[in-house]
């Protein structure tokens, strides 16, 4: 059950905070970052990339760590607007940044295209990875970009 919460001094500014631990997590994660990136004036044909990169670092989540979070609000800069995406676990973390952001690169049995592809949907993005406190995603989108 997502947590929904104001922020900011702006009546129309959440935080929206999605625990990450089971496939149906996953849904509700993209549909909440859908909703507040409408809110941010995120155009509607980058709704749609909002939602796939959400999709693919909460599932990075279930996969391959016992759980963690998705943490989605409205962010300003100046007069624009944007949804911020922060997405992080306590897993154990990825060796090897660099090489997991190039594309084909994979653990599993996947393409190798989540993070990079994620990467290429948003405008704004940053990987922070240790083996003793897992991973943090930070992603944003603007509106009118």
């Amino acid at each position: 059950m997502p947590l929904v919460t104001k922020a900011g001094g702006r009546s129309r500014d959440y935080v929206v905070r999605i625990p990450i631990n089971h496939d149906c997590d996953i849904v509700t994660a993209r549909q909440e970052a859908r909703q507040l990136a409408a809110q941010a004036g995120v155009k509607e044909t980058d709704l749609t990339l909002v939602a796939t990169a959400v999709s693919e670092v909460a599932r990075n989540i279930v996969r391959f760590t016992a759980g963690g979070e998705i943490v989605v609000e409205v962010v300003h800069l100046g007069d624009r607007m944007g949804v911020k995406v922060t997405a992080s676990d306590v897993g154990p973390g990825i060796p090897d940044v660099d090489r997991a952001m190039s594309d084909g690169f994979t653990t599993c049995a996947g393409l190798g295209v989540g993070l990079p592809g994620a990467r290429r949907l948003m405008d704004e993005f940053a990987v922070v990875s240790d083996a003793k406190r897992g991973t943090t995603v930070t992603m944003t989108k603007w509106s009118g970009k």
